[in-house]
């Protein structure tokens, strides 16, 4: 456990000045957005499609006020409770979008860079294909595919984050399959090929472990994305029933009206929430990213070096004229 933590605070450690405040900004915003998604049943004051309580119906478009802090939408819900279930979506959809992107593009870059031939070639082929696709455009009409533009709860999640898996999977595979071609012709393969290992064996226990380095940057990255996209998708309306989950795509959609209005309390709540869940990622990604450069880590290490310097020229003794 002990090896582990330390692991994890490895980046914080190794992080100085600004790069520091932004890894410390990040992981508290996105810490927070984990944490309202975990506790938002205890957190919400209302469920998400709520539209009355013991003292009557709630009422549209309801002014902030002490029985709604953030007041109500069009359509009769309480801001607040919505925005704090948006955030249980997000990193629902989130957590199924990544790890089905990882486990497909992880594996198909270890067999495309490991066998390499027509496999190789054909699944480059493809990933530039879907490359050349823009992303939003490609998971709307996947959503539509998958779902008919609308779904249930759990159905429009896996919808939206099959979507944007469909649009993640290139990446990894790519970047895998770049570290698996270097790995590969290391020593300790050849090795394992001389003493009889066979390739499944060589390619978990030998290749696998050591290609998948940058890979927490990547997820990083893909995380803020995917909030986007889910964002996105539930503005044109091929996200979630807004009776099934709550969603700040959606809740921007129907906002749209009330700012001309003068009605500001539906739109920004669920816009101030997007920023700040994909500011977060995005500050925890980027500082990985820097820590990851060996030309940064080496700058800085140059940088330390002639800071000391100085110091160490003004510590030394000088000796007084005879």
């Amino acid at each position: 456990m002990a090896r582990i933590l330390a692991r994890a605070l490895g980046p914080l450690r190794r992080s100085t000045g600004l790069q520091r405040g932004m890894l410390v900004t990040g992981l508290v915003l996105t810490a927070l957005l984990v944490l309202v998604a975990l506790l938002a049943p205890l957190l919400a004051p209302y469920g998400f499609n709520q539209l009355r309580d013991s003292s009557g119906v709630f009422g549209a478009q309801q002014h902030p006020s002490a029985s709604h802090l953030l007041g109500t939408t069009v359509g009769g819900y309480d801001v607040l409770s919505r925005t704090i279930y948006g955030a249980r979506t997000a990193v629902l959809v989130i957590v199924v979008a990544i790890v089905a992107s990882i486990l497909l593009g992880v594996a198909l870059g270890l067999v495309a860079g490991y066998f390499g031939g027509w496999l190789d070639r054909v699944l480059v082929v493809l990933a530039d294909a879907i490359y050349a696709f823009p992303s939003l455009l490609l998971a709307i009409v996947l959503s539509i595919v998958i779902s008919g533009g609308q779904s249930s709860l759990w159905g429009g999640i896996l919808a939206a984050a099959l979507s944007i898996t469909v649009v993640f999977v290139p990446q990894y595979l790519r970047v895998v399959r770049a570290e698996v071609l270097r790995v590969k012709t290391e020593a300790f393969v050849d090795a394992a090929r001389v003493i009889g290992t066979g390739n499944t064996r060589i390619m978990v226990r030998h290749v696998l472990r050591n290609s998948t380095r940058t890979l927490p940057v990547i997820v990083t990255l893909n995380a803020s994305e995917a909030i986007l996209t889910l964002a996105g998708l539930g503005f044109l309306g091929f996200g979630i029933e807004p009776t099934a989950a709550a969603e700040w795509g959606y809740d921007l959609n129907k906002a749209l009206a009330d700012v001309t209005s003068g009605i500001w309390w539906t739109a920004i709540p669920p816009g101030v929430a997007i920023v700040l869940a994909v500011l977060g990622i995005t500050l925890v990604g980027e500082s990985l990213n820097d820590l990851a450069d060996p030309r940064l880590r080496r700058r800085r290490r140059l940088r330390r070096t002639a800071d000391a310097a100085p110091a160490t020229a003004s510590s030394t003794p000088t000796e007084s004229p005879a």
